[in-house]
């Protein structure tokens, strides 16, 4: 199955996509990529793949930086003024299905800085592939502030060995905001989800274990009518 490239317009002009869609969708998810790589990546094209394979839709897009070819990153407010149009645009390709968005490290915070500014249209959660609680060797929580003003279920998925979010710093987060948000953690992986040979797994199952969870969270609170959601308080 090949993902159709569309194009989607930004305030900054426009930029790539590439929507995947299988026969009999049960939802879609928004998936942004990280700083360092694009959509195309092996990594994304991998994701993409493998929720497709469990039902799931997905589109993927580049932030404006990616698109131009630069390595910097684009300002909080482009970035996520980005997820913003890419959310639009899924809502309009895609109505008849719940929505979900997130995305790998960068891409999943901008994600969650966008949700949290003013609800992004359609999103039932946020789903993270690898939450970028703090740079590497600099432990901390000031990224996650903004996440107690997300109004909506959310899933952390991250490795033990994730050198951008030390595990009991994330798991202290996650508690911190309630019934609307879970963590599942990945024995032996890093922040790519990436597993060391001398662990016994196999890379396929580490990212097998990923796209189930993902999966079967997506399914559930597809599957819970907005009115049953709970609503935190400020």
């Amino acid at each position: 199955m090949e993902a159709g490239d569309i194009v989607i317009p930004v305030r900054e002009g426009q930029v790539s996509a590439l929507w995947l869609r299988p026969e009999g969708a049960k939802a879609a998810y928004l998936l942004a990529h990280g700083a360092g790589a694009g959509m195309r990546h092996q990594a994304m094209a991998a994701a993409a793949a493998g929720l497709a394979g469990r039902g799931f839709a997905t589109l993927r897009f580049q932030f404006p930086y990616m698109e131009k070819g630069s390595k910097r990153p684009d300002p909080p407010a482009v970035a996520q003024a980005a997820v913003r149009a890419a959310a639009e645009e899924g809502a309009r390709l895609a109505p008849d299905l719940p929505w979900f968005a997130g995305g790998r490290s960068f891409g999943g915070r901008m994600t969650s800085e966008a949700q949290a500014e003013a609800p992004l249209p359609g999103v039932r959660g946020l789903l993270f592939l690898g939450f970028p609680l703090h740079p590497a060797g600099k432990p901390g929580i000031a990224r996650a502030q903004h996440l107690a003003r997300v109004k909506v279920p959310m899933l952390f998925l991250s490795g033990t060995r994730d050198a951008l979010a030390e595990t009991d710093l994330l798991r202290g987060v996650v508690e911190g905001l309630g019934d609307q948000a879970s963590l599942h953690l990945v024995e032996g992986a890093d922040h790519g989800f990436n597993v060391l040979v001398r662990s016994g797994r196999k890379p396929a199952e580490a990212e097998a274990e990923v796209w189930d969870k993902a999966a079967a969270w997506m399914a559930a609170v597809a599957h819970r009518s907005p009115e049953d959601e709970v609503v935190r308080s400020p």
